[in-house]
């Protein structure tokens, strides 16, 4: 029973829409051509007249001519608002995508450029060997100077601490000059501890790179190499 209820209910408002639309397109003839329909959030039919009620103006509409046909639809502000995301969600992985694309594109130049010059500035893995060696020796250097200011550092933090110690068991006063270059000495005793560890640090480096370096020239010569390998520490003098 209830479902006959609201199939005629339906049905009822059918008629009354379809009665309202053809007296509107007739009295929109005279005057004008404009008709427009206006739905609820679930997208049903809800009026129809020669403007929008203020409270419909963010639904769906549709717009007829004077005889009932559908001209012009809009969507509703929310679905708008949802596909203008989508667009724009869209939009920024496109262009990510391409700026990916780019990137992939610059990368491979640079290394291909990479591999040409390579292979040609050594001969053969000896000359790469030797430049190597080279600029090992030249952070070695480095890290010799480090350790001799460190410990030039450390030796006259030492003699200025001494000397602050001998002159607070005599009771003398102890100037803020001589409390502010042992700091001193203690803080370039540090610094150049670090900077010598730093040095250590980037000799390792030095050395993984022209591995690689030579792994990667004698793949491109066509010839066969042992995978570069953590280098074995220098035997001491």
């Amino acid at each position: 029973m209830l479902e006959k209820f609201r199939a005629f209910a339906a049905a009822a408002l059918f008629i009354t829409l379809a009665t309202f639309i053809a007296g509107t397109a007739m009295a929109q003839s005279k005057g004008g051509t404009r008709i427009v329909c206006w739905k609820d959030k679930a997208g049903k039919v809800v009026g129809c007249g020669d403007r929008v009620p203020p409270e419909y103006e963010d639904n769906a509409t549709k717009e007829l001519d004077r005889r009932g046909v559908t001209r012009k639809t809009t969507e509703s502000a929310e679905v708008e608002a949802k596909r203008a995301a989508e667009d724009s969600k869209l939009a920024k992985q496109k262009e990510e995508s391409t700026k990916q694309r780019e990137e992939d594109k610059r990368r491979a130049t640079l290394e291909r450029r990479q591999e040409e010059a390579l292979l040609a500035t050594f001969a053969n893995e000896k000359e790469i060997d030797l430049k190597r060696d080279r600029d090992v020796e030249v952070v070695d250097r480095q890290i010799t100077q480090l350790q001799a200011a460190q410990k030039n550092a450390a030796e006259r933090a030492e003699d200025l601490r001494n000397r602050i110690l001998e002159g607070e068991k005599a009771k003398k006063p102890v100037s803020d000059f001589l409390r502010d270059e042992a700091a001193r000495a203690d803080s370039d005793r540090i610094k150049f501890e670090k900077g010598a560890a730093a040095k250590e640090k980037e000799k390792e480096d030095v050395r993984k790179r022209y591995a690689h370096m030579k792994q990667r020239y004698n793949e491109l010569r066509g010839t066969s190499a042992p995978a570069p390998t953590a280098a074995a520490a220098p035997a001491k003098k």
